[in-house]
């Protein structure tokens, strides 16, 4: 592979853009309570810490016989009789010297102790009386309190967002409702004379020049996947003054107002001079590919982010710029050095020439030999290539790619999660 540096002035690399976005940034304030069945996808706002030991009491890891080691070599294969029973629930006598105690998962071993048999390995000898094929190493099968929760620690840490696992570790430690971030509030805009709904004009009545609002549909359901508030407020023609109000009433309500289109350099791209207006524009063009023209800044409180107009620079820009800086405002660390997933390191079963002059993301999916496929189109109005591929092939500027060589992939799979 050949690199040649990047020689397009004028462009920030995207690193430092995600660090002075990241930068920025900081987790919502405050806190509301909702019940832990309605916590999935939320981030804690608090460290859990448990008042108790889980398991609360040694017990049975398996249904058998809870004994004594020493009994079971004194008998040397012989029978001892069954003292008493001990589901789960109960808690059993302690157990008498030269007896066992049958016990099911779950149960409390009782005190005089010191494993558990499990029933596989037992023989019924006669009535009220068994027999042991094995004999048991201490300790054995024995859940220990506390070995998976201590009383007094920190289970789960501030800034964890929550999914199955966690909702079930909360509540086996007694929470019926935990402490979570507010909702990200996102005010969605698009601009553009050209853009019409689905559904208000069929497509052989499409007027010259007119194209479906794609964007707003993939972008909604990035930010509902992620947790966030949606206010979806339409499309703006391109005016001014229309821009001018729109983001003005969308900053009164709302944590973010994120659009598409409007934030290049066109006389008929009014989102750049309207937030420079309202409030302030602190990022413009980035050297990636797709995705140059992505803008941050604030109108009043409230974040501004503006995305490319071309559908796939926006679906991209999102994914590597917006998601991580969503997540920070939820209140997960992000570490902008990691914020990114990790690449998998594949085979290119395909040819590059040329590098492009920005760090490129080229759309491709894995094969059946391990390899990936490069989608032939890869122009940032595509949106096809962003279905048909499955991750993002992040080539640095300049480098041309040589099938067979390997190339950094970052599945779709870890930047939706």
């Amino acid at each position: 592979m050949n690199a040649t540096p990047l020689a397009r002035p004028g462009l920030r690399p995207l690193a430092d853009a995600l660090a002075d976005l990241l930068g920025a940034t900081q987790p919502l304030a405050g806190h509301e309570v909702v019940a832990t069945f309605d916590a999935d996808g939320r981030v804690l706002a608090a460290d859990l810490r448990s008042a108790l030991d889980v398991p609360g009491h040694d017990n049975s890891s398996m249904d058998g016989y809870a004994v004594r080691v020493a009994d079971l070599v004194a008998a040397q294969g012989g029978a001892l009789p069954v003292s008493q029973r001990i589901p789960a629930g109960h808690v059993g006598a302690v157990l008498q010297a030269g007896t066992v105690a049958r016990i099911f998962t779950g149960a409390p071993v009782p005190a005089g102790a010191d494993a558990i048999v499990m029933q596989e390995e037992a023989e019924a000898a006669g009535e009220g009386a068994v027999s042991f094929k094995t004999v048991p190493s201490p300790g054995q099968w024995i859940r220990r309190q506390g070995e998976d929760v201590a009383s007094g620690s920190v289970v789960l840490a501030a800034g964890t967002r929550l999914g199955p696992a966690e909702l079930g570790l909360a509540a086996s430690i007694g929470f019926a409702a935990l402490p979570v971030v507010p909702r990200v509030r996102v005010a969605l805009l698009s601009t553009g004379d050209e853009l019409v709904m689905p559904g208000t004009v069929a497509p052989q009545d499409l007027p010259p020049g007119a194209i479906y609002n794609s964007n707003r549909f993939f972008l909604r359901a990035l930010l509902q996947r992620l947790g966030c508030e949606v206010s979806d407020l339409g499309i703006v023609p391109d005016q001014r003054d229309a821009t001018l109000a729109a983001l003005r009433a969308a900053a009164a309500t709302h944590d973010l107002i994120l659009t598409s289109g409007g934030v290049s350099v066109g006389e008929e791209d009014h989102i750049k001079p309207a937030v420079q207006q309202l409030g302030s524009l602190d990022l413009w063009q980035i050297g990636m590919k797709p995705g140059k023209p992505f803008a941050h800044g604030r109108v009043g409180q409230a974040h501004f982010v503006g995305l490319p107009g071309n559908p796939v620079s926006s679906f991209v820009t999102f994914l590597l710029l917006v998601r991580p800086f969503l997540r920070k405002l939820q209140g997960v660390p992000v570490d902008p050095d990691s914020a990114l997933p990790t690449p998998l390191a594949l085979p290119a079963h395909f040819n590059l020439p040329k590098g492009d002059k920005r760090r490129e993301f080229l759309r491709a999916r894995r094969n059946a030999q391990g390899g990936l496929d490069l989608f032939p189109n890869q122009s940032s109005g595509v949106l096809t290539s962003a279905v048909w591929a499955d991750g993002l092939v992040d080539n640095p500027p300049g480098q041309s790619i040589a099938h067979g060589d390997t190339v950094r992939f970052i599945p779709f799979a870890d930047l939706l999660a």
